[in-house]
């Protein structure tokens, strides 16, 4: 048995101090310091905040790795990268392209989900962003490979597929969507000129999440709410690219007060360009050029981000206010129930994986804990 004490434990009702976390590969128990038993590892967290791993559910890539590339290792380096931004599970997030290039990242989702926990984080299984999208819409997808719903085509990817995106107006998109929701799929809503009606007739057939909220959207107007506006008044969950691009600060404080917490999901959208420097990429077949740390197309148009998970909660907490307990659900217990892993990951509860992460006051990741062994540490 291992055990983690002197922090600062997140929990839902709050901070909880002098108490110890004791595990192995699932936590086993919560008690207070003073009783943990002599002998075994005990790790002293410095008085830092201990939560449970940050789960993000919409990541295309980072290190100079994607989703997309067609390298057998592209998966497990941005496991092994993310660990250092507190990410202990996430799902890889296809691109707009051919079908056959999409199958094959599927097949290497599948492959990575098999392997047990080693030097990084889990992938929970893959995020099927196009090619069902809207053409008015498209953001950073290619053009060329837009299609409209096809059930058959991904059945037999199903158990892989955690969450789909799919444009509510393109024909066909509402019998999808009960279908999809019918085999257990998450269907968002996203890259979508739908009306109010029409994103609340999807919402209606099943899809019960929001991709990048605000982003490849019909923003709200007050005599037409549009899909923002739809995302608002429905309890569906919303992506919250917290970059301070994607969303403005001001923006994100107004979603705070409108949105209940449990519905608020914080992702990165990350694209290969995370954790590097400024420069040319790619995203999708398409090229695009980093600025200050910003993704755009040659057209302008932003192509994911260079947000990482820790600096995405260090943003909302400081644009929000909101306390920091409420914060950290929205990257960990959220997105586990998007993905009914409730029961396994996004607490530190007894009987959950010991899937963990230490950090500062400044949200700097000091260590990370995926299934009971220490992945990272900047000791």
């Amino acid at each position: 048995m291992k055990a983690i004490k002197n922090i600062k434990l997140v929990t839902a009702e709050g901070i909880k101090e002098d108490q110890a976390v004791v595990y192995d590969q699932r936590i086993r128990e919560i008690i207070p310091e003073e009783q943990l038993p002599a002998g075994g590892t005990v790790i002293d967290g410095g008085g830092a905040y201990l939560s449970a791993g940050f789960i993000d559910l919409h990541i295309h890539g980072c290190a100079g790795y994607d989703t997309m590339d067609e390298d057998d290792r592209a998966l497990q380096a941005m496991a092994g990268h993310l660990v250092a931004t507190g990410v202990t599970g996430f799902l890889p997030t296809t691109m707009t392209m051919d079908r056959a290039r999409i199958e094959r990242a599927l097949d290497r989702i599948a492959a990575a989900m098999t392997k047990a926990p080693g030097q990084g984080a889990q992938v929970l299984g893959g995020n099927l962003e196009g090619p069902f999208l809207s053409r008015e819409n498209k953001g950073a997808h290619d053009e060329r490979y837009l299609s409209g719903p096809d059930f058959e085509w991904l059945q037999p990817y199903l158990g892989v597929i955690r969450v789909l995106t799919v444009a509510p107006e393109i024909d066909g998109a509402l019998d999808f969507i009960r279908r999809l929701t019918a085999a257990g799929v998450a269907v968002a809503l996203g890259h979508t000129k739908a009306t109010y009606e029409e994103a609340s007739k999807g919402i209606a057939a099943g899809a019960s999440h929001i991709t990048h909220l605000f982003n490849a959207m019909t923003p709200l107007h007050h005599r037409q709410p549009g899909v923002v506006g739809a995302a608002l008044l429905h309890a569906v969950t919303c992506e919250v690219i917290a970059d301070n691009i994607h969303i403005v600060p001001e923006v994100q404080k107004l979603l705070a007060k409108i949105k209940p917490a449990a519905e608020l999901v914080l992702v990165t959208d990350a694209m290969r360009a995370c954790l590097l420097a400024d420069g040319t990429y790619d995203l999708g077949g398409l090229v695009v050029r980093v600025k200050q740390g910003q993704a755009r197309l040659e057209d302008g148009t932003l192509a994911g981000s260079t947000l990482v998970m820790n600096t995405a909660l260090r943003n909302f907490h400081r644009n929000t206010g909101l306390p920091l307990a409420t914060v950290v659900q929205m990257a960990t217990l959220n997105p586990a129930r998007i993905l009914r892993l409730q029961n396994r990951k996004g607490r530190i509860a007894p009987g959950l994986d010991a899937d963990l992460v230490l950090w500062d006051k400044e949200f700097n990741v000091l260590m990370t804990i995926v299934a009971g062994e220490t992945v990272y540490t900047d000791r």
